[in-house]
């Protein structure tokens, strides 16, 4: 029996549609604050670098980044979830 309180299940949907609308809301829905503050810095970091063209690359690939892992990280937290309560 485990000794955690139950924690909601996330949806890794809505995780992954909060960080294609702001790069690092998905995480912080996941309760990973401090990743979502870092992953917010590093997009903001991205759109300056626009300017000298770099940053046309690197933001989209920080974008689907930060969907990619705000969904695999909700996934990841409901399936530890789930293997907590059955022990």
């Amino acid at each position: 029996m485990s000794t955690r309180p139950d924690q909601p299940l996330k949806n890794a949907g809505l995780a992954a549609v909060l960080s294609a609308l702001w790069c690092g809301l998905g995480q912080i829905y996941n309760g990973q604050i401090g990743k979502g503050i870092a992953f917010m810095i590093i997009q903001f970091i991205n759109a300056c670098l626009m300017f000298i063209f770099i940053g046309f690359i690197t933001y989209p690939i920080m974008w689907i980044w930060g969907m990619l892992d705000a969904y695999r990280q909700a996934e990841e937290m409901n399936r530890r979830s789930k293997y907590d309560t059955e022990e």
